[in-house]
């Protein structure tokens, strides 16, 4: 395998307030990668700093290859990072169908590019809704498509930020099974969510951050095994 992201010695700031102390994390091309933690400990911040939509003070981010940590977010995006933002963020005057097409590209020459078919296969609910408008769909319906207009941008790198939060339970496993066939696939993934035993199941590497620094990382066996140590830092 090959380092698809690295971040190493990131910091970055709101105004005068430092959110990142030094992060440094790796994913590896076709892995599953999770960033676990409390909430304001600084994940949504490390994952906002490696897509542009803030510029770190010092480190360094590189993604396939090249250095990103100066790169606007669209220029991040084109590059091959999919971001389904935290709140989901779809197009609510737009329907189902236009918010897919309107991210639509393949960019990178994928032998199997996302397409509407495809998309409506992973989620036929998004087929059932097609001509409804995103503000008329429930919070799961929202997630999905979140989810598949940033597929449609044929990404290298999909991530997830809170991948399930506050989703019924029924929905969340659907979620859940989605994202089990998208790695099964070999897309490489970085998730953030609350829900450890899915994380667990499906990670190769997790990482624990708390007050803008990596506290612990390691594979799920070895995060099964540290578990009663570590669960100050997880709030389980």
């Amino acid at each position: 395998m090959s380092t698809l992201l690295s971040l190493s010695g990131v910091e970055s700031y709101y105004g005068a307030s430092q959110a990142l102390f030094g992060m440094h994390l790796e994913i590896e091309r076709g892995t599953f990668v999770t960033l676990l933690g409390r909430n304001g400990m600084g994940k949504s911040t490390t994952v906002k700093s490696m897509t542009g939509l803030m510029r770190p003070a010092r480190g360094e981010i590189v993604f396939d290859g090249q250095p990103v940590h100066a790169s606007p977010s669209h220029r991040i995006a084109r590059a091959g990072m999919g971001l389904v933002p935290e709140g989901r963020q779809i197009f609510p005057t737009l329907t189902v169908r236009e918010n897919l097409v309107a991210t639509a590209g393949n960019r990178h020459g994928a032998s199997s590019p996302w397409t509407l078919e495809r998309i409506y296969g992973l989620f036929p609910r998004l087929r059932e809704r097609e001509k409804n408008l995103g503000s008329n769909l429930s919070g799961g319906e929202q997630q999905m498509l979140a989810i598949g207009r940033a597929l449609m941008t044929n990404p290298k790198l999909l991530i997830l930020d809170e991948a399930t939060e506050g989703l019924a339970p029924l929905i969340r496993g659907e979620i859940w099974q989605c994202l089990k066939q998208l790695k099964g696939s070999g897309l490489s993934i970085l998730c953030i969510d609350k829900n450890l035993a899915p994380m667990l199941e499906l990670g190769d590497r997790h990482y624990i951050v708390d007050k803008g620094r990596v506290a612990w990382q390691g594979n799920s066996a070895s995060l099964r095994q540290a578990l009663p140590e570590l669960q100050t830092y997880l709030g389980v």
